[in-house]
């Protein structure tokens, strides 16, 4: 997912993967299913942007911390740590994972 906010689409495939259709304008849908699927409600598109959106709130801390831990030469602390006896690589890890705890 690229957006920060999911879209009828996500919701599509999500509720049906299958079947063929398509959005435009991310409101009007062309629904043309060959395995009979029925096209999903409005209700039910709603209520699945809903589930699928609160989903990808709950994972923000986990987006972060990836960025965080990206910017850490990691091989290099490790290795660093193992010949000094030293704990740099576990004590950044550790303040990255308090910078953004799990929800």
């Amino acid at each position: 997912m690229i957006t920060d906010t999911v879209s009828v689409t996500d919701a599509l495939y999500s509720l049906d993967s299958v079947s063929n259709w398509s959005v435009r304008n991310d409101t009007e849908i062309h629904w043309s299913a060959s395995n009979e699927a029925s096209q999903p409600t409005d209700a039910e598109i709603t209520a699945e942007i809903n589930r699928l959106q609160a989903i990808y709130d709950g994972q923000a801390y986990a987006r972060k911390r990836k960025v965080k831990y990206d910017a850490l030469n990691q091989f290099e602390l490790i290795s660093d740590d193992a010949i000094n006896g030293t704990t740099t690589h576990k004590d950044a890890i550790v303040a990255i994972k308090s910078e953004f705890p799990k929800p």
